[in-house]
């Protein structure tokens, strides 16, 4: 494929619609999106997306590139993220974290595993830590890691209310988010800390206390999993209020939306007028537990990046507006993460766009170069 790119006649979503237009790339950018462009450049790859609705590629924030869980022991540990399953569901820029098990998987793996999936075509980052405090780092301290690792963008997933937590004090959280801060601040990076929140009464109590008794800006504060129950997303929507941003697991294409799953979140936001301060992720690879009564895991299955856009879709069959669900996937974390050049289709952004027909995808790029081209994966490395 040539350095220039011209898709033509695509139903463009910036996510905002803004109709059919044609998007020139040119080498990893976006150059130009407007109606009939015309360019007489030599090896110009034209495509013709009539009939396509063209998305920014989407963005995965929580996401255990090397697999997550453990909780039922050895064998119930789930495998590494195959690069393929993110092509396929049309995720181009996505966060690793390690999660509950920082001790047999090691951030030095994570950091080697971010780098993998670059190298096939996708954007990566990831936070240092792990379910634990004292946080896990690569050189003591989460302000250096913040700094002078150039993939680490934060801390995280940092348990909260949950019995697999280390039961963390309001102090310790505080201390935590204080040098992701100070960290982000040196680094020009956002310096969020990304915290599990699980089904303890406390919910994101310290979160609060932080965001309305301390000088530090709530932006640092990122709640993931805030649909696992109506009374904690609630607490979400009032966190959103103070002006925060909390995310939402998507819902597995293998589950069923039973009492409240984070399709009702959607539509609860978008009521509130608070969808703009919601994200959507896919704790893919993470095991997905059951627990008896008594604590004890009786099962589990394994999250998928497909989770993203299934929940999208989702949201748009049950009426929410197109435009603001593509947000939660891709304008929204953007902000979060400060990704200047991600999240939209226009001109100086990064050349991430999913080509799709009634969400079944067919085209994939990302940073100007084709991972998806009508619906088959072009692998971008061959084993020899």
């Amino acid at each position: 494929m040539g350095l220039v790119k011209l898709l033509k006649n695509a139903e463009v979503f910036s996510p905002k619609p803004v109709g059919k237009k044609d998007i020139l790339i040119v080498g990893n950018k976006i150059a130009v999106v407007e109606s009939d462009i015309s360019v007489n450049v030599p090896d110009l790859d034209i495509i013709n997306a009539s009939g396509l609705i063209a998305i920014p590629g989407l963005i995965d924030t929580h996401v255990h590139f090397l697999g997550g869980g453990g909780e039922g022991g050895f064998s119930t540990r789930t495998p590494e993220l195959d690069p393929r399953d993110c092509i396929v569901n049309g995720v181009t820029t996505l966060v690793g974290c390690l999660g509950t098990d920082g001790i047999t998987r090691s951030l030095d793996s994570l950091y080697a595993k971010a780098k993998a999936l670059e190298e096939c075509g996708l954007t990566t980052f990831i936070y240092t830590g792990s379910y634990r405090v004292p946080p896990v780092t690569f050189t003591g301290s989460v302000q250096r890691d913040i700094v002078l690792i150039d993939k680490v963008i934060g801390v995280g997933e940092i348990a909260i209310s949950d019995h697999r937590s280390s039961q963390p004090t309001y102090e310790e959280i505080l201390r935590i988010v204080a040098d992701a801060r100070v960290g982000g601040m040196l680094s020009g990076k956002p310096g969020i800390v990304n915290f599990h929140v699980g089904a303890g009464r406390k919910g994101i109590e310290y979160l609060f206390k932080i965001a309305e008794e301390t000088e530090i800006l709530i932006q640092h504060l990122y709640p993931t999993h805030m649909s696992r129950s109506k009374k904690l997303f609630e607490e979400g929507l009032r966190f959103c209020e103070l002006g925060g941003v909390i995310d939402i697991t998507a819902l597995q294409p293998f589950e069923k939306e039973e009492n409240f799953g984070p399709v009702d979140a959607l539509v609860m936001a978008y009521e509130n007028g608070l969808i703009d301060a919601v994200t959507i992720s896919s704790d893919a690879q993470g095991s997905l537990p059951v627990f008896d009564d008594k604590g004890n895991m009786v099962g589990f299955k394994v999250g998928s990046v497909a989770a993203l856009l299934h929940t999208v879709k989702l949201a748009v069959e049950k009426g929410l507006p197109q435009e603001l669900i593509l947000k939660t996937v891709t304008l929204t974390p953007a902000k979060v993460l400060r990704l200047k050049y991600k999240g939209k289709i226009e001109k100086g952004y990064d050349a991430d766009i999913v080509l799709m027909e009634d969400f079944h995808i067919k085209w994939v790029i990302s940073k100007g170069k084709f991972l998806m081209v009508e619906g088959n994966v072009v692998e971008p490395f061959k084993v020899m």
